[in-house]
């Protein structure tokens, strides 16, 4: 396997391969005294992050050294070893120096996607069968090039069937994986919305029963959660363990012995299609009622109640038809009918009414008009926090991860107030399509904070890329607000924990959670490189449970057995069979059907009888742990494995 990356997602899938998957690992990092590859803002902050990244990567080139492992050596024999290359960039001389001829797989994890795409290419050309994992923010970019260079291995390999190719191309997107998890921390006891590319699921958190009642319990029980996760002492927070975290693919006594602890189980949801509206005018637009204030519709409210009353006056009066009547009343309100001179003294009194209540009217009417102007040159700028607001959620920063967390917010109805310094961040044009306020400035200096609403607010995200940033967010915030919920993106888990059990202490009574991005991100890269079909990941409180799909055949703790015997609690567990016949089967379970109805993929069957037999030719869809797919793969997770990833 050949790791490619300059951020911390590459150290952690080196580590995931060779600890959990017990692979051989070449890892190409930037060289240890070089900022080249280390982010600009990162340096210019000056808050440690390179710091750390240097001293993460230098403890991998540490593990690598004492490997037998030479890389770019033609006779070499990879005996679970790591070997590590210092380089800039993947280039040519680089890839063939780390072996991509033979290499089985490479991940292309650099923070950049042009250097990941044109990482992809050469790869490519060099080893047709090469699979290759890459790392790219645009979705819409990352479909087009997996055909790419899906058709170019295929082109390669004329004369071997597309099915049977073992080169394949999967693109992944570490801000969309950690995205749900950041979001459903924000806000306990949301439902978790999980899009795993073509299916349609849902990871629901359950709040535990009252005695008597029962719950639906959807597909299966994904996860008991930790004892502690609504309380807020507990050690969720951090890398809990021991009887308070969680559970993951518990068996059904563990859910009935387990009273009183939380349950993340799975279902399926229906696609209705977008619910907004689409046009040339969309994200640009406004609600008619921000037209014009409340005062000035109760000005013209009154305005025309007048007008009306008088129409009706004159009417009954002059005995003339309604309409006449409140067309003269409409010349005289604007001064354009002729003077009642020699007409009875109450038609007299109307006239001099109306005109006097036209002018008052025409203030009332500039002020409509400078009002709706105003509302037009700004429907397409930022909106400021409303003076009512409260119960939202404060989101710090609208980068990569932040962009991707707004838009899971929004699809979950949950009111957003965006804290952004940077007027040009990735973020600031979907918070302004989807009118989210949003304010702009420092968060170290004073009144940023208070402009968001933070003492009416329900929880903090801190998600910028500098911990003492977020870090400062989170204190400050406690200081307005100490019971406020809080979740942080910590970059090194060593200070995650000391932040997290330092604020436990200072705070009993308030929320405290730390996630790192990761450390979310990187099991779906390693399942990808391992050659199995991962369909997502559902992030649960600090650990994952992947969803793939895999054959049946090769498989013995599989094959031959019922679904209920196939079930091993704690390392995976089946959740529905593609009945297709393998020429009949679509390729990749992940892209959408052709011509199939709108709703859950109706190819796949979820309700499945624990009593059936499963087939050689089948192909299953799972959940698993990290370690259960690793066993599945022939991997079994070594002993004493790195204790973060567990």
């Amino acid at each position: 396997m050949v790791v490619c990356g300059d951020d911390a997602l590459a150290s952690r899938l080196a580590i995931e391969l060779r600890e959990i998957y017990g692979q051989s690992v070449v890892v190409v990092v930037p060289p240890a005294q070089s900022t080249e590859r280390i982010p600009a803002p990162l340096t210019a902050r000056g808050d440690g992050r390179a710091a750390v990244l240097r001293e993460r990567m230098a403890a991998v080139m540490t593990w690598a050294a004492g490997s037998q492992a030479q890389p770019g050596a033609s006779d070499t024999q990879y005996q679970g070893g790591m070997a590590a290359l210092e380089a800039s960039v993947a280039n040519d001389a680089v890839l063939t120096q780390a072996g991509i001829e033979r290499a089985a797989a490479l991940a292309l994890v650099y923070d950049d996607d042009e250097t990941n795409i044109r990482a992809a290419l050469i790869a490519r050309r060099r080893n047709p069968h090469l699979r290759l994992v890459i790392r790219l923010y645009n979705r819409k970019l990352g479909q087009h090039l997996e055909e790419l260079l899906d058709q170019s291995a295929i082109l390669a390999a004329p004369g071997l069937d597309p099915a049977e190719l073992d080169a394949s191309t999967t693109v992944l997107s570490d801000a969309e994986t950690a995205a749900p998890a950041l979001a459903a921390t924000a806000i306990a006891g949301s439902r978790k919305v999980v899009h795993a590319d073509g299916l349609l699921l849902r990871a629901a958190e359950r709040t535990p029963p009252a005695r008597g009642e029962v719950t639906d319990p959807g597909l299966c029980t994904l996860a008991l959660l930790s004892a502690t996760t609504n309380d807020p002492a507990g050690t969720e927070g951090s890398d809990s363990s021991g009887d308070e975290a969680p559970l993951l693919l518990p068996d059904d006594h563990s859910v009935v012995a387990a009273t009183g602890r939380g349950t993340m189980v799975l279902e399926t949801v229906s696609y209705e299609g977008p619910g907004a509206r689409v046009g040339p005018l969309t994200g640009r637009s406004a609600p008619f009622a921000s037209f014009f204030s409340r005062r000035l519709r109760w000005s013209l409210a009154g305005a025309a109640a007048a007008v009306l009353a008088l129409a009706i006056t004159s009417w009954i009066t002059t005995d003339q038809d309604p309409r006449h009547a409140a067309y003269v009343t409409v010349l005289d309100l604007f001064a354009i009918n002729d003077p009642a001179l020699g007409k009875p003294i109450s038609q007299q009194i109307l006239q001099l009414l109306a005109g006097v209540l036209g002018l008052l009217l025409l203030p009332v009417m500039v002020a409509a008009a400078l009002e709706a102007l105003g509302t037009f040159r700004t429907a397409s700028q930022l909106r400021h926090p409303p003076r009512g607001q409260s119960g939202h959620v404060v989101l710090l920063g609208l980068g990569k991860i932040g962009t991707r967390v707004l838009a899971r917010l929004r699809e979950l109805d949950i009111p957003v107030v965006c804290v952004e310094e940077d007027p040009e961040a990735r973020g600031i044009t979907l918070a302004r399509r989807l009118r989210v306020p949003t304010v702009l400035g420092d968060v170290s200096e004073e009144g940023v904070l208070e402009a968001a609403k933070i003492h009416r607010a329900h929880a903090l995200l801190a998600l910028t890329s500098s911990d003492t940033t977020n870090l400062e967010a989170a204190l400050y915030a406690r200081s307005v607000k100490s019971d406020l919920r809080v979740a942080l993106r910590l970059y090194d888990d060593d200070f995650a924990t000391a932040v997290y059990r330092t604020l436990r202490t200072a705070h009993p009574d308030a929320v405290t959670r730390s996630r790192s991005v990761s450390t979310l991100a990187a099991p779906a890269f390693a399942g990808a490189m391992m050659g199995r079909q991962i369909l997502g990941a559902i992030p649960i409180e600090r650990r994952v449970l992947l969803i793939a799909a895999l054959t049946v055949a090769g498989h013995p703790q599989l094959e031959g057995r019922t679904v209920a015997e196939a079930f091993q609690p704690g390392a995976w567990r089946v959740l529905a069979l593609d009945p297709a016949t393998p020429d009949e089967r679509q390729p990749d379970l992940a892209s959408p059907r052709p011509n199939a109805p709108k709703g859950p993929r109706s190819g796949l069957v979820w309700d499945l009888h624990p009593g059936y037999v499963l087939q050689p030719h089948d192909r299953i869809v799972l959940a698993t742990t990290r370690h259960g797919l690793a066993e599945l793969l022939g991997h079994p997770a070594p002993q004493g494995s790195h204790p973060r990833l567990s």
